[in-house]
């Protein structure tokens, strides 16, 4: 039974960088799992202390704030069980791992998911994962959404997880994505740099805000157009949730595929030419392929960098689109 003397799922240190805001606002943006109501409800029974002491909802954070956070236990939490599952490995050693994630795959259990995440394959594979972080989450430095292939890392020893998230929360690690979009670009290449936060209304998407939220900067490349879609090279310089969907589906060229952003079937169906119609309609998920991520090893301090394939389906649909238009 988890009690709030077991140490906290969560650790939040609050940098000069961020601006005065209510401490519900800053846990619900800075954990994409648990909403704002959700939040509210941990503070109220106690889970959540800055600097050591309960505070309420509105308490407005502080540089040097430390944050904790003890979440309840979830059903099952003690039978995250090893369920081996198909790995593509780019790279692996006693404290890193990389793969090629594969699309539709969850990274780790939540609400709703608690059988066949990569967490679970990875338990399969690995004979130890980085016990750090939140406890149903062993090992995860950062994530790719579900319907999202590619390159991932995984901390295997506590040295590791430490030093990779750092990096992460210093904007170290380089990632690059490849992204099928709708529409032609203004231009052969950009950036975009907005706040990203929650959306006001629907609080399971994200939304660029005009006030508040957190910096996101994109930076995009065009490296092929075909008038009605496009395809992007990313590069992303901060690591919001769902960053680069929201920011293409701000600039009204959201990614092919993506329901959530307006890239989904309903767009697809205005597509003019009969022949890309045809192939956009049979997409299922949102074509946005890792396709890059560069790093310092973080035991040896060595520089690493993966490149990651294109699954079948992303492959197989550029190759359709260019062999027809």
């Amino acid at each position: 039974m988890k009690t709030l003397n077991s140490p906290p799922d969560l650790t939040f240190h609050v940098d000069a960088e961020e601006k005065l805001r209510r401490l519900d606002v800053f846990l619900s943006a800075r954990s994409p799992d648990c909403s704002r109501s959700q939040v509210q409800k941990l503070i109220r029974e106690g889970r959540v202390t800055v600097n050591g002491s309960p505070v309420k909802a509105s308490y407005e954070i502080r540089s040097g704030d430390r944050i904790t956070v003890w979440l309840p236990e979830a059903a099952g939490e003690d039978s995250l069980k090893p369920r081996p599952m198909p790995l593509e490995i780019l790279f692996e050693d006693d404290d890193v791992l990389v793969l090629n994630k594969a699309p539709g795959i969850i990274v780790h259990p939540g609400a709703g998911h608690e059988e066949g995440t990569l967490v679970h394959g990875l338990l399969a594979h690995c004979a130890r994962l980085a016990s750090r972080g939140a406890p149903r989450r062993p090992g995860i430095v950062h994530r790719l959404d579900r319907g999202t292939s590619g390159a991932l890392m995984v901390a295997k020893s506590e040295r590791a997880y430490l030093e990779l998230i750092r990096q992460f929360k210093h904007h170290e690690v380089g990632k690059e994505y490849l992204a099928l979009v709708y529409g032609t670009m203004p231009g052969a290449s950009g950036e975009i740099r907005t706040g990203m936060g929650r959306h006001p209304v629907d609080r399971k998407r994200m939304a660029v805000l005009e006030k508040g939220g957190r910096e996101a900067v994109s930076q995009w490349k065009v490296a092929g157009d075909w008038g009605e879609v496009s395809l992007l090279r990313v590069v992303i310089k901060t690591g919001r949730t769902h960053q680069i969907r929201v920011h293409l589906s701000h600039m009204q060229h959201p990614v092919v595929g993506d329901e959530t952003y307006g890239g989904g079937k309903r767009r697809a169906r205005a597509v003019k030419s009969d022949v890309l119609r045809e192939l956009l309609m049979e997409v299922d998920r949102q074509m946005l392929h890792a396709v890059g991520l560069a790093f310092r090893h973080p035991v040896s301090g060595a520089d690493l960098s993966f490149t990651a394939p294109l699954p079948p389906d992303f492959a197989g649909l550029l190759e359709r689109i260019r062999g027809s238009l």
